[in-house]
């Protein structure tokens, strides 16, 4: 008796998965470790990015470089200083002065969309104690040009007159803390932001600005560039007993910024010289 065979079942209309293959996989890796190492910004968490407007001086200083002890507390020949921002709020001048604060920098701008609301306290508020008072401001390369953040600074405080009471402005260059530390550009491309921000600067004051950075931040970003040496004060960040080494090309610093828990607010400097030197600075 013959068997009755029944008749195989057709297959649903679906196409079979194929698996990709061994070459694909690797080429899908390697591309986003190139992404993580290129932008590692990408892997940070965004309750980790700060606000815009935020960056003060020394942001990343502790976070990169380390913190160590304070300098001794008597230093030959050198006048203290102080930095703030709008993190400090109003601050207390008189007593700053009592404690031996002699000058002091106030951030005035950020990119150019950031204005510190503390400003106008804080900048009058020093000068009215006697202080040898500046600006700063905190460079964003990655947001428009050197120059038209040249402007705002200038155009926001952060100009400067012969009263011998009035810094040139800082230009405040150092890690980003809103992605990329070098903001996204190579180190020939940050050398010409920086020259396109100090050369509108010198137009608009005929001041050249302070340069404020930290050595190891200037040598991954700017390849230890030598040539802002001759004519920009260097004013350096390590907080440590003593600045260590220095940017390529200069010899000296003219200020150093020891510290960001100073003993009453802000971050606090040392002068590399007496307070007439801080005089002879003010006036150019």
């Amino acid at each position: 008796m013959p068997v009755h065979r029944p008749e195989p079942r057709e297959r649903s209309g679906r196409s079979r998965r194929t698996r990709p293959s061994r070459r694909t996989v690797i080429a899908v890796l390697l591309t986003v470790l190139s992404l993580l190492v290129a932008y590692p910004a990408t892997a940070q968490a965004a309750e980790d990015i700060p606000p815009r407007g935020s960056a003060h001086m020394g942001m990343g200083v502790v976070e990169h470089d380390g913190e160590g002890p304070l300098p001794p507390d008597s230093r030959a020949a050198q006048t203290e200083g102080v930095d703030v921002s709008s993190h400090q709020g109003n601050v207390n001048w008189a007593s700053l002065w009592s404690s031996g604060v002699k000058w002091a920098y106030v951030k005035a701008t950020e990119g150019t969309y950031y204005k510190n609301p503390y400003f106008a306290q804080q900048y009058n508020g020093s000068y009215n104690v006697g202080m040898i008072r500046g600006a700063y401001h905190f460079a964003t390369p990655d947001t428009t040009s050197g120059a038209a953040q040249a402007d705002y600074f200038v155009n926001n405080g952060g100009g400067w007159s012969r009263d011998g009471k009035t810094l040139p402005g800082a230009l405040d260059i150092e890690w980003n803390p809103y992605g990329n530390q070098c903001f996204g550009k190579s180190q020939s491309a940050m050398v010409s932001w920086i020259w396109d921000f100090v050369n509108r600067y010198k137009t608009r004051t005929g001041r050249y600005p302070v340069i404020y950075t930290a050595t190891s931040w200037w040598k991954t970003c700017t390849g230890n560039y030598a040539g802002f040496a001759t004519n920009h004060p260097l004013w350096v960040a390590r907080y440590n007993t003593t600045p260590g080494e220095l940017p390529a090309g200069w010899g000296f610093y003219t200020m150093w910024q020891y510290t960001s828990s100073g003993p009453i607010v802000g971050d606090h400097n040392k002068f590399n010289g007496a307070l007439d030197r801080v005089v002879a600075l003010a006036n150019g």
